[in-house]
Order: structure tokens, then sequence, then C-alpha cells
């Protein structure tokens, strides 16, 4: 292995990271109704677990609902249960083929939870990098000891400082995807 496989290895991992944590957020419940909510809850379909948005069609017809329309009709009773137990706290309602889903605003208490939540997922994606960051250091820190890998410690040194730099940049947007989110909760 070379310094170029290391650092682009670390680069993607951190990159990995944050579009976890993007994922993550984006199903974070504001006050307002976003697809992102719903479509990973986890649908019981005929024994397997299916993520709700392969098997229904979300859309936000207001600012406050959510409407889901199954591709299965036979699907709409398991996909009303997930969203029923799902730890979002919503009630949908049947309508004929579709499902509504209203999104009340959250309670201030409710609010600050969820906030307290962000920033816990944040800082859980910043130990992931600064973890990428250690294990990549040491893979150079390796390679400059190795005789037979012939690098040099400038090229060592630079390797690492590239890391830090990378490292700080992602926290970096971590830090923007955290805050902005956070913002959004917290605006009534």
């Amino acid at each position: 292995m070379d310094t170029d496989t290391i650092l682009l290895e670390v680069e993607e991992k951190m990159e990995k990271s944050l579009e976890h944590l993007q994922r993550e957020v984006r199903g974070i419940r504001t006050g307002r109704a976003s697809t992102a909510l719903l479509e990973y809850i986890k649908v019981d379909y005929y024994g397997s677990f299916v993520d709700l948005r392969e098997l229904a069609g979300i859309s936000v017809p207001e600012p406050t609902q959510l409407l889901v329309k199954p591709f299965d009709p036979g699907a709409k009773a398991a996909i009303v249960k997930a969203i029923e137990t799902s730890s979002l706290g919503l009630n949908p309602q049947s309508e004929g083929t579709q499902i509504r889903v209203s999104v009340p605003s959250p309670s201030s208490e409710r609010r600050k939870q969820l906030a307290t939540q962000v920033r816990k997922m944040a800082e859980e994606s910043r130990v992931a990098i600064r973890n990428e960051r250690r294990d990549a250091n040491k893979a150079i820190d390796l390679l400059a000891h190795d005789a037979k890998a012939k690098i040099s410690e400038d090229a060592a040194t630079k390797a690492k400082e590239y890391i830090d730099e990378l490292t700080k940049k992602v926290a970096l947007r971590i830090d923007e995807l955290s805050d902005k989110k956070v913002k959004e909760i917290e605006e009534v």
C-alpha cells in the first residue's frame, strides 16, 4: 500500500461518515413535513422488512401533511402499522387507496430533545472521522518505518498534513449540517 491509496481510502471513509449523518438527520422531524421523515421506515411486507419508499410514493401536498400512495394496495395496512409504531409519534389516516399523515409541530420540550439528538449524531460522526484520521496516520507511520516502502519522512509528513486538513474540512461540514438542522428544529 502506498500513501496515495491511504489518502484516497481515508477521504472515501470520511465522505461516507458525512453521507450517513446527512441521511440520519434528514429523518429527524421538524415542524415541516418532509418525505425524508417516512422514507426509511421499515415496513413488514410479506415477511421481510422493506423501506417505505420502495413500497409507496410519498408526497407533501401541504406544509404540515404527507401523502403516502402504496404501489400495492395490499400493503396499506402494513404501512399504516409501521408509521404508527415508528418513534416519530405520527398518526396516519387511511383514505381509500392512500394514507394521510399530519405532521404536528413538536412541543418545545420535544424540540430540545430533537436538537440534542442531532448534536449527539454530529458528535458521533466527528468521532468517526477522527478515528479514520488516526487509522490513516498509523498506516502512514508504518509505511515510513518500513524499509521496503521507500517513502521519505517529508512525504509522510505531507500526507499527515493532508489528512489533518481533510479532517478539519469534514468536521466543519458536519458542524454546518448539524447547526442548520438544529436551527430548523428550533424554528416555530
